[in-house]
C-alpha cells in the first residue's frame, strides 16, 4: 500500500460518504481528536508502569475510543452506518473520574497545569480535548453528528484533569494553586 495518494492535492479529502474541504468544520473536528490521540499516547509514554498499572491500559482504551469518535466525525452521512461512540462509553468515563478523583487531595481553588512530565501532559489533553469539544460543537451547528461525541469529549476533559491530578498525587508533586483563585470548588463528601 502506498502511503501517498495525490487525492487530496487539490484541497479536499475523502470522508465517510464523500469528498469535502481539508478545512472543513468535519475534518478540523476529527482532526483535533487525532491531535488530542497523539498526545495521549505521548503522555502513555511517560508512564512507569510500576507507578500506573490501572492508568496505562484505561488510557489505551481511550485511544481506541477518541478514534472511534474521529471515526464518527468522519461519517459525512450517517445512514451508512451506526455510530461507534454510545451513552455507556460517556458513563464510564464517569466511573472512572469517580475513581481517580478518590486518591486525590480535596481542591476548592484553580491548579495551575503542570507538576512532573505525566500531569503535565495530561493537562495538554485536556485542554486540546476542550478544543476537540469546541470543534464538535461548531460542526453540529450546521452539520449532523453523533451527539455521544460531544458528550464523550466533555467528560473526557474531565478525566484528564482528575488523572493529571492523580498523576502528581502518585508522584509525591503537590499541585500549585492559582494565587489569585477564589474557592471556586467544593470539597469531596
Amino acid at each position: 500500500m502506498k502511503i501517498y495518494t495525490r487525492t487530496g492535492d487539490a484541497g479536499q479529502t475523502g470522508v465517510i460518504g464523500g469528498r469535502v474541504d481539508k478545512d472543513d468544520d468535519r475534518v478540523e473536528a476529527y482532526g483535533t481528536t487525532d491531535e488530542l490521540n497523539c498526545h495521549v499516547g505521548q503522555a502513555i509514554s511517560f508512564m512507569d508502569p510500576a507507578v500506573y498499572p490501572d492508568l496505562l491500559p484505561d488510557l489505551q482504551q481511550i485511544q481506541h475510543e477518541i478514534f472511534d469518535c474521529g471515526s464518527d466525525l468522519a461519517l459525512l452521512k450517517p445512514e451508512l452506518r451506526p455510530y461507534k461512540v454510545t451513552a455507556e462509553m460517556v458513563d464510564a468515563l464517569e466511573v472512572w473520574i469517580d475513581q481517580y478523583d478518590k486518591e486525590t487531595p480535596d481542591i476548592t481553588r484553580f491548579i495551575l497545569p503542570g507538576g512532573g512530565t505525566v500531569s503535565s501532559t495530561l493537562h495538554i489533553c485536556r485542554t486540546v480535548c476542550r478544543r476537540a469539544e469546541r470543534r464538535v460543537v461548531t460542526l453540529a451547528r450546521t452539520q449532523e453528528i453523533n451527539p455521544e461525541v460531544r458528550r464523550y469529549l466533555n467528560r473526557l476533559s474531565d478525566l484528564f484533569f482528575t488523572i493529571a491530578r492523580t498523576a502528581n498525587h502518585r508522584e509525591g508533586i503537590e499541585d500549585v494553586t492559582y494565587i489569585r483563585s477564589a474557592e471556586v470548588f467544593r470539597r469531596k463528601s
